[in-house]
C-alpha cells in the first residue's frame, strides 16, 4: 500500500474515533469536576470558560497510540526505531502532562508539579531518547543544511535533545490559551513534518513516523470538534506537553531543528512575548505588553478570541508552507 494511502487511511481513522472518544470522555471528565482554575487575570474575558474539563488531550492522545497498535498488529507499518523515538516521546510527555494536570485539578489550583520536579521527569525522557536514537546508528551531530555546518557534539548531543523537548513542549503549552488556538497550529505543523517526512528516505522508518503524523492530524482534528470556540473541552498539559515535545523529535529525528522555528513560528512568537516582558518589567519595572502570551495582549486591545486563533492559524499556515518548500526542494 502507497504511503500516501496509507497516510490518509490513517487519519480517517483517527479523526473519527477522536470524535467518538470526545463524546465519551467529556461527560467522563465532567462529572469528575475536572477543570482548571481560570487565571485572576482573565475571569473577566475567561468567565463563561470556568468549569470546562481540562485532560482533553486524552481524545487525541488514545486513538493515535490505538491506532498505531492495530497498523502494526497487521504489518501496515514496521516498528523501527525512529518510531519507537515519537511513540516514546509522544507518551512519556502525555504523562508528564496527566500528573501536572492531575496535581492541579486535586490541588485546586494552578499549581501542579514543579519546575524542578518536571525538569527531572524530562531529564529521564532525554536521556532514554538519546540512548535509542545513538543505539538506531545515528550520530550526535549538529547539522544544518542551510549554513553548511555539520559538527559531532557527542554525548552534549543529549543535552541539544532535552532543550529542544523542553522548549517545544514549554511553547506548545504557553500557546494553549485560546480556544482552538495550540490544537489547529499543532495540526498545521505536523502536517508539515508529516509532508517532510515522506522526503526523508535515507531515515529508516520514515514512513512509519509519516504515518503516525497524519493518525495524530486525524486525532487533532476529530479532539478540535470539540475544543474550538466555543470550547467543550480543554486539551490541558495532557495534550500541549505531548504535542510540543513531539514535534521537538520529528525536527531532531529528521534533522530539520532549525526548520521547527519557522514551521512553530507562532509558538516562538508566543514564548519570545513572555521573556521579553520578563526581562523588560525586571529591568524597567514597565510592561512591553498589556498582557503575555501575546494572545491576551490581543485580547486586552478587544480582539474577538476567534480572529485572534485565526490570524495565529494564518501565520502558522503560511511559515509551514514555506518552511515545506525550504525542506523538501532547496
Amino acid at each position: 500500500m502507497l504511503i500516501l494511502t496509507k497516510s490518509i487511511m490513517a487519519m480517517m481513522i483517527g479523526f473519527i474515533l477522536s470524535a467518538i472518544f470526545g463524546v465519551i470522555l467529556i461527560p467522563f471528565l465532567k462529572k469528575l469536576h475536572a477543570s482548571q482554575t481560570i487565571s485572576i487575570y482573565l475571569e473577566r474575558t475567561h468567565e463563561a470558560k470556568k468549569g470546562t474539563p481540562t485532560m482533553g488531550g486524552f481524545i487525541f492522545i488514545i486513538p493515535t497510540i490505538l491506532i498505531t497498535l492495530i497498523f502494526l498488529f497487521l504489518k501496515k507499518i514496521s516498528l523501527s526505531y525512529s518510531l519507537i523515538i515519537i511513540a516514546f516521546t509522544f507518551i512519556s510527555y502525555a504523562v508528564i502532562g496527566f500528573i501536572d494536570d492531575y496535581l492541579i485539578i486535586k490541588k485546586r489550583e494552578n499549581i501542579g508539579l514543579t519546575k524542578s520536579q518536571k525538569f527531572m521527569l524530562q531529564v529521564i525522557v532525554a536521556i532514554v531518547f538519546f540512548y535509542i536514537f545513538m543505539k538506531s546508528g545515528n550520530e550526535p551531530l549538529i547539522w544544518i543544511h542551510t549554513l553548511h555546518l555539520k559538527q559531532n557534539i557527542g554525548w552534549l548531543y543529549g543535552v541539544f535533545i532535552l532543550f529542544v523537548l523542553t522548549a517545544t513542549s514549554n511553547a506548545v503549552n504557553i500557546t494553549d490559551g485560546l480556544d482552538g488556538l495550540a490544537g489547529g497550529l499543532s495540526v498545521i505543523a505536523f502536517l508539515t513534518f508529516g509532508i517532510i517526512s515522506w522526503n526523508t528516505d535515507w531515515l529508516l522508518g520514515y514512513e512509519d513516523i509519516a504515518i503516525f503524523a497524519f493518525t495524530l492530524i486525524g486525532s487533532l482534528l476529530g479532539f478540535l470538534l470539540f475544543n474550538t470556540s466555543k470550547a467543550k473541552v480543554f486539551m490541558g498539559d495532557t495534550g500541549s506537553l505531548a504535542l510540543g515535545a513531539t514535534l521537538g523529535a520529528y525536527a531532531i529525528i529528521t534533522r530539520h531543528e532549525l526548520l521547527l522555528v519557522l514551521i512553530g513560528i507562532v509558538f516562538v512568537i508566543e514564548t519570545m512575548s513572555c521573556i521579553i516582558q520578563i526581562i523588560v518589567y525586571k529591568l524597567t519595572k514597565k510592561r512591553v505588553f498589556p498582557m503575555t502570551p501575546i494572545h491576551h495582549a490581543f485580547e486586552k486591545k478587544g480582539w474577538k478570541e476567534t480572529d485572534i486563533v485565526k490570524l495565529f492559524w494564518m501565520i502558522g499556515l503560511i511559515a509551514s508552507m514555506i518552511a515545506i518548500i525550504w525542506g523538501c526542494i532547496l
